[in-house]
């Protein structure tokens, strides 16, 4: 018998296109879904939402479905479109915080957030650098985010992220570049795949030319690998960035570990931006989302592809799943 998780949904920032894509993925895609649904909204937002994807209400089969209010305060004027705004950022980390607190209170099993605008986010207050390093704080239990990004035949994982250029190279350590390459073929495995091959990339230009162009993959990366190696990790490398994906696209890694944000994201959104899941890894809580944004030009247009969304949710009902049976066990 396989395990049905529970997972929740919130419909990202209100003034982009995550509340339609969430109600024609509830329309489409939910009657035949491998999981229970939670959706983190009150019912005015489920309402707009609707009416934003053109679709009948009837189509959603309500009695299907658990709506949980995000105990968020509606403005008075509705929420402004196609725009970033304070009162958006604070509406869409109100489910945010809703659903990680079902998640604590072993409620649902994983989350998916359509997509945010971190403007939003902090024009809201939202200290943190990114709503990674958000979710660590309100779950505040000990476990640390790193953003995965998740295409059907590949994952990327990041040494570092949302940082400036300027701080990358000090940022990659031996340890850290350990911690992410096991952490990347633990959700690698978790996808099924028995023995991963991870490939790492190099920070410098020809992966630093024999140290003619940077140290750092020599004194750094190549130990680091050797270590994983030694943890039984299959990682090889460091190759230069801009060859590996091409390896990759061939099928010669299941996973890249890249060592700032740019050099895995554009080579994913190359591969498939319509498809591109990122995934918040390391924490408690699996917590998933498209790997595109909140896509303002499109409001309303009705033309925002679901694909990326869709896989999302297929990822969360997979990991939400290993979670279930996991507690179970």
């Amino acid at each position: 018998m396989s395990i049905r998780p529970r997972i929740a949904l919130t419909l990202g920032d209100p003034g982009g296109v995550g509340p339609e894509l969430v109600a024609r993925w509830l329309a489409e895609v939910a009657p035949g879904a491998d999981a229970d649904v939670v959706v983190v909204a009150d019912e005015q937002e489920l309402r707009d939402a609707i009416a934003d994807a053109g679709i009948d209400p009837a189509s959603i089969d309500r009695d299907a479905i658990r709506l949980v209010d995000n105990g968020g305060t509606r403005p008075a004027e509705g929420f402004e479109r196609r725009a970033a705004t304070e009162a958006g950022g604070r509406w869409a980390m109100a489910s945010l915080r809703t659903a990680l607190e079902l998640s604590k209170a072993g409620e649902v099993d994983a989350i998916v957030f359509a997509p945010l605008n971190k403007t939003s986010l902090h024009l809201a207050g939202m200290q943190e650098n990114d709503e990674m390093s958000w979710f660590e704080t309100v779950l505040d239990d000990g476990t640390a985010a790193t953003e995965l990004n998740i295409l059907p035949t590949l994952v990327t994982g990041r040494v570092t992220s949302h940082c400036s250029i300027a701080e990358v190279a000090d940022l990659v350590t031996h340890d850290l570049v350990v911690e992410r390459g096991e952490l990347l073929e633990g959700v690698l495995r978790a996808r099924g795949i028995a023995e991963p091959r991870i490939g790492v990339c190099a920070l410098n230009p020809h992966a630093g030319e024999g140290g003619a162009f940077g140290r750092h993959e020599i004194d750094v990366i190549a130990p680091a690998v050797a270590e994983l190696q030694r943890r039984g990790v299959d990682a090889t490398g460091p190759f230069p960035s801009d060859t590996i994906f091409l390896k990759a696209r061939d099928g010669a890694f299941d996973g890249v570990l890249t060592m700032y944000h740019d050099q895995g994201q554009i080579a994913v959104k190359l591969l498939g931006f319509d498809r591109g899941v990122t995934m918040a890894g390391g924490l408690s809580t699996p917590v998933c989302t498209p790997a595109h944004g909140t896509a303002f030009d499109l409001v309303g247009t009705r033309t925002a592809g679901t694909g990326a969304y869709e896989h999302a949710v297929q990822v969360a009902i997979g990991v939400g799943a290993q979670r279930r049976a996991a507690r179970a066990a």
